[in-house]
Order: C-alpha cells, then sequence, then structure tokens
C-alpha cells in the first residue's frame, strides 16, 4: 500500500520537502524532520539514476514517500526511474491529455502499458522476490502530473479526466513565466490563475497540490484545497540558514552585514 497516494486521494494534508542537493547524506538528514513525502529532483537538480538509487536506499528507513520528478516525460526513464524504486512520480510540463495519457502507458507493464518488464533485476520488485509484482504494481503507483504553463491551465478538465492520473501539482515559476511575469509567481495574475487552477482541480476530484512560495503561502493553499504541499527546498534551508546566521551574530557584535 503506498500511504502517501491513499492520503491525498482522501484529502489529508501531506507536507513535502524538494530535495535538489542530490546527496544520500543531507536527503537522510531531511527523512528524519517529519516530512510525508520528500521530492527528488532529476529535472532540475545534478541528479542521475545512480545518485536518485543511492538516496532512496538513504532515505528508506523513514515513514515518508520518495517522489521523483522527472526531467521530462520519457517512457525510458520512467521506467529506470521506477526499476530503482520509485512508485511516485511527478511529470513536469504536461500540457495535454495525451502527455498525460502517454505517462500513465509508461508507468503500466503490458497490456495497460508499455513498462518494460525486468522483475527479475529490479530493486522496485525486490529483485524478483516479490512474486506478484508484476500484476499488483499499479495498484501502489501514483502518478503526479505537474501543470506550469497556459496550455495546461487550459487543458486541466482534460489532463484530471485521464484514468491513471492521481494528482495535478501546480508549478508557480514556469507558470508565472508562462503568463508573461518571469520571476514574479507572487504577481495578482498569477496568483488568481492558481487559485482558479485549484478550484478546477477540486471539481475534477483529483488531489491538487503545489509548491508553496513560503509558510504563510502553504496555509493558504492548503485552506484552498491543496491536499499536499513542498514547503521548501534543501538547498534554500542551507544557503538562507547559513545567511541568517552569520547575519545574526554580524548583529550581536555591532557590525554591519558585509
Amino acid at each position: 500500500m503506498n500511504p502517501f497516494k491513499q492520503a491525498i486521494a482522501e484529502r489529508r494534508t501531506q507536507l513535502g520537502l524538494w530535495q535538489a542537493l542530490a546527496n544520500p547524506y543531507t536527503a537522510e538528514i531531511c527523512a528524519g524532520a517529519g516530512y510525508d513525502w520528500l521530492l527528488f529532483d532529476g529535472e532540475h537538480a545534478p541528479n542521475t539514476v545512480p545518485s536518485l538509487l543511492a538516496q532512496l536506499q538513504a532515505v528508506a528507513a523513514y515513514p515518508l514517500e520518495p517522489v521523483a520528478r522527472l526531467p521530462l516525460c520519457d517512457p525510458a526513464i520512467i521506467k529506470q526511474y521506477m526499476d530503482i524504486g520509485f512508485r511516485t512520480l511527478m511529470m513536469p510540463m504536461v500540457d495535454s491529455a495525451d502527455q498525460a495519457r502517454l505517462a500513465v502507458s509508461a508507468m503500466r507493464f503490458p497490456p495497460q502499458g508499455v513498462r518494460g518488464v525486468a522483475s527479475a533485476t529490479s530493486r522496485a520488485s525486490g529483485f524478483g522476490r516479490h512474486r506478484d509484482y508484476l500484476t499488483s504494481a499499479h495498484e501502489d503507483h501514483c502518478l503526479i502530473v505537474q501543470i506550469e504553463s497556459r496550455a495546461g491551465l487550459a487543458a486541466i478538465e482534460a489532463i484530471a479526466a485521464v484514468d491513471g492520473v492521481d494528482a495535478i501539482f501546480i508549478g508557480p515559476g514556469d507558470l508565472s513565466a508562462s503568463l508573461g511575469h518571469l520571476g514574479a509567481p507572487r504577481h495578482p495574475a498569477v496568483q488568481a490563475a492558481i487559485a482558479d487552477a485549484l478550484t478546477g482541480i477540486r471539481a475534477t476530484g483529483k488531489a491538487a497540490g503545489i509548491f508553496a512560495l513560503d509558510a504563510e503561502d502553504a496555509a493558504a493553499r492548503l485552506s484552498e484545497g491543496a491536499s499536499f504541499v513542498s514547503i521548501g527546498t534543501d538547498v534554500s534551508l542551507l544557503s538562507r540558514g547559513s545567511e541568517a546566521l552569520r547575519e545574526a551574530v554580524l548583529i550581536s557584535i555591532g557590525k554591519d552585514r558585509k
């Protein structure tokens, strides 16, 4: 049973943290912080299949769901990510129902899909020890499609109607760029589009998620119907935390920040 899949289907709040440092040591540190899910980024972080595998192994002992964001919706990459053990995937830049159907098909074995069969050698199947893996794996698989463009917004209803799509996730960064407000996800037009999108997703009956801009934004999105939110990144925690610590010391000793 995939508890994350069940939780978002039941609209129970799931808090997540983005992992972009591509390091098993920091992943394990974050895994002990009590988050419901960690997102391992294959799109904008310097990850490879081996580095993702090492992070999966590092967090395996913790009660959370590892989620992988792919660099693109490619059946070959989907197959590799699933074989090493990811059962929840996030597909970036999904703009149409056809793209969503491709992702669903790539995650499922024939005859329901086109995923290649290598169960005897895959970590996901316990290296062949889970005898019913081929017939039951799809029950635990969870597909999150990411809406990040004007075209994606327009196609939300059609995308949500695709059988096998479990959730729709809003990416404010790329969405703001697509709407003509690059680097300004707090622009009123972008915020209005996000609110409308969350309403539209809820109306389809699918779970809604979002990358929150801060704690206040996370609370607002949860109140608007999002079931799962990412509330920060390992990179920002390290960069902002290290800056804040130095600034605090400089203030305490009466020096201006340099």
